[in-house]
């Protein structure tokens, strides 16, 4: 079980668990073996047609939290790649200043790998980002609400029924417990326009009341449906 735990958090955390079994402090061993495995996945993964975001850069592009990368959470395609740097580094141009916060992307290896509690990150074309927010009116750059970026939503009116099985979790009992910021719409609306212009994505999911707040109507913009996660808390977007 804790096997395959570690494997679904981290694709890497179950080998490394049957490879500290070989040792006799075996906490130690693990700990020592997955860092190992996690910093010689950032070298092997172009192999599989995925590079890193890190965590230890600077600049307009940035990873929301660290523990995305310690979960090897930050991989996507080459392309995808420069779609976000492209992306960040055009917001930073025209809001200076502005900095791009990357969530959940995908694992380093294999295709249809599922990345949970995610449906469909599998293939290193897929990645989420934070929106941007406010505070007192002011920008607050490399921030969210919560920690992580997910999980504090921004409600507004839905269609969709009260049903099981679902990823549609309120967490009603979290939200006060975040930054009382506010959607920064403006810088928002501009990078989905951004997003929606680029020819290489495909697709972009956020909830339908807040395309209509941020004024995008485009057949790239999406609903991903009521049995999956609310996309009111970040951004989807994946490439063609």
């Amino acid at each position: 079980m804790v096997f395959i735990i570690l494997t679904v958090l981290t694709q890497l955390g179950g080998v490394a668990l049957l490879l500290s079994r070989m040792f006799r402090h075996r906490i130690l061993a693990f700990v020592v073996i997955y860092l190992v495995l996690a910093v010689a996945a950032m070298w092997v993964a172009p192999a599989f047609g995925r590079v890193a975001i890190s965590c230890f850069q600077s600049g307009p592009l940035q990873v929301q939290s660290e523990v995305y990368c310690g979960l090897n959470r930050t991989y996507v395609t080459p392309e995808m790649r420069d779609v976000l740097e492209d992306a960040a580094d055009a917001m930073a141009r025209d809001y200076p200043g502005t900095v791009t916060m990357l969530l959940d992307a995908n694992f380093p290896f294999f295709d249809g790998f599922p990345l949970l509690p995610h449906l469909s990150h599998d293939d290193g074309e897929k990645a989420d980002l934070a929106f941007y927010y406010t505070d007192d009116g002011q920008y607050v750059p490399g921030d969210a609400r919560g920690p992580l970026g997910y999980f504090a939503f921004k409600d507004g009116p839905t269609t969709c029924p009260p049903a099981w099985p679902t990823l549609r979790w309120d967490m009603a009992w979290l939200q006060a417990g975040w930054h009382d910021y506010a959607l920064d719409e403006l810088r928002t609306a501009a990078q989905m326009d951004r997003f929606i212009s680029d020819q290489r994505v495909g697709k972009i999911f956020i909830e339908p009341h807040l395309a209509q707040t941020l004024g995008l109507n485009d057949p790239k913009v999406r609903f991903q449906g009521c049995r999956a996660a609310r996309h009111d808390d970040h951004i989807h977007i994946q490439l063609n």
